[in-house]
């Protein structure tokens, strides 16, 4: 299924200012936890961010993607704008939920982010769905879903993969195996190999170097053809690596720890996604740091435009619940 197609040099630039936006907002979004200034708490996606950007590079306004708990990355890449992420998050009426959503649900029907959702696996059944609408409009819009490794473990995902296969529903599953389940190291709580609960049902398989966008790029050119020929859905898993905490502050309800420092800092040294993509331009000679250090400093700019936008934001109305949960009350 994979074609012999590589990003040309504008499509890795391009791929490289994307993690660096979704890395410099969640970057930011930690400090302002620590600081105490989130009405909530934020998973963060540090160390992901090539899974969304090759993935979601592919995608157009018409496509949809169904998010989890840890979606900002998923949000940005699709082109959610950041402003309205920042806003949202810091529960303001300007963001995309009109600050109702939060960390765990944001969504814009506009750029078809159909919603990232706090309960795991949850966006699997609603992916589900809103590929069967593709499907009966037949208009060549395909869905994703992404999930974690420990999503795969819910039984609402074979149900699912049923449904699509049988349906050929123009549905990509992306199972982002960060390595953890949680608390819990994902070969302690899942048994096998992730992507082969798919063949069972004759759904194609790739796997894929998550913390590779060009590989994740490359990979996805393929799946995409693929689905939108009508030939039904395909399974992408892909092996990345979480550098933050599940959720910030972690430490305070985990006593024991379940991975080291060492480890983590081989990771960020080694595999840090925006680093290799940087040195393999480097070593290609395709871009050199200035080049490197425009991209940094235009992803900074639009997340500090961002938080200027969510700092002057306005808190939602006393009367916002009443107002979108009863009938004959909304203006």
């Amino acid at each position: 299924m994979s074609k012999n197609l590589s990003p040309d040099v504008s499509e890795c630039l391009e791929l490289l200012k994307t993690m660096h936006v979704i890395r410099y907002a969640e970057e930011q979004l930690g400090d302002d936890f620590a600081a105490g200034k989130l009405p909530g708490g934020v998973h963060l996606s540090i160390g992901q961010e090539a899974v969304p950007a090759g993935i979601c590079a592919h995608l157009t306004d018409r496509d949809q993607v169904s998010s989890t708990h840890r979606g900002h990355g998923h949000f940005l890449a699709k082109g959610g704008e950041p402003r309205h992420l920042i806003a949202e998050i810091y529960g303001k009426e300007e963001g995309c939920c009109r600050g109702m959503g939060g960390s765990l649900h944001v969504a814009d029907y506009s750029k078809g982010i159909i919603g990232a959702n706090g309960i795991v696996g949850g966006g699997i059944p609603v992916a589900t769905g809103a590929a069967l609408a593709n499907h009966l409009d037949d208009d060549g819009s395909m869905t994703v879903v992404f999930f974690g490794d420990g999503a795969s473990n819910q039984g609402v995902l074979q149900e699912s993969m049923n449904f699509a296969a049988l349906w050929k529903l123009p549905l990509l599953y992306v199972c982002e195996n960060n390595q953890f389940g949680q608390f819990s190291p994902t070969a302690t709580v899942t048994a096998g190999v992730i992507s082969d609960r798919a063949k069972a049902f004759d759904i194609p398989v790739e796997v894929v170097d998550g913390n590779d966008v060009r590989a994740v790029w490359q990979t996805m050119a393929g799946v995409a053809e693929h689905i939108r020929s009508g030939k039904g859905p395909v399974f992408i898993e892909a092996h990345t690596y979480r550098i933050r905490n599940h959720f910030e502050r972690e430490h305070l309800v985990i006593k024991t720890p379940y991975r080291t420092e060492e480890e983590v800092e081989k990771m960020r040294r080694e595999r840090d996604p925006i680093k290799m993509l940087q040195e393999w331009l480097k070593d290609e000679n395709l871009a050199d740091e200035a080049t490197f250090q425009s991209i940094d400093e235009d992803a900074r700019a639009l997340v500090d435009e961002a938080v200027a936008f969510g700092d002057a934001g306005t808190p939602p109305p006393l009367d916002v619940g009443e107002k979108y949960q009863f009938v004959g009350t909304s203006s």
